[in-house]
């Protein structure tokens, strides 16, 4: 019980430390851009750090196929892609702003792992 305790109050020391780590992540999330692309390049989605599909481009080839099952998988699929993507930066990001402000973040705490 009192090891929790001072867990806990270690952490209530670091506040602003954790304060301006989790600022900094806000910022860097919003820097964050991938794309996700599927058909070879048919259908192109870009998302942010925020998991927010921030673009999506279907190429006049795949509109020419005049196929809306496939075009619907095409865009799941650039989709899912992109948010794969998205995670593994944040997961990354989030690493080293832990590292850098002195936070320890267990594998299993990482966004997107």
């Amino acid at each position: 019980m009192f090891k929790e305790l001072g867990q806990a109050m270690g952490m209530l020391k670091n506040l602003p430390k954790l304060q301006a780590a989790m600022q900094e992540m806000q910022q860097r999330l919003g820097q964050i851009s991938v794309e996700g692309n599927a058909g070879a390049g048919m259908v192109v989605v870009t998302a942010n750090g925020r998991l927010e599909i921030t673009r999506c481009v279907i190429s006049e080839e795949a509109m020419k196929l005049n196929d809306r099952e496939m075009l619907a998988d095409l865009v799941a699929a650039a989709v899912n892609m992109a948010m794969a993507k998205a995670r593994e930066e944040v997961a990354k990001a989030s690493q080293s702003i832990a590292q850098d402000a002195g936070i320890p973040l267990p594998p299993g705490m990482m966004p997107g792992m």
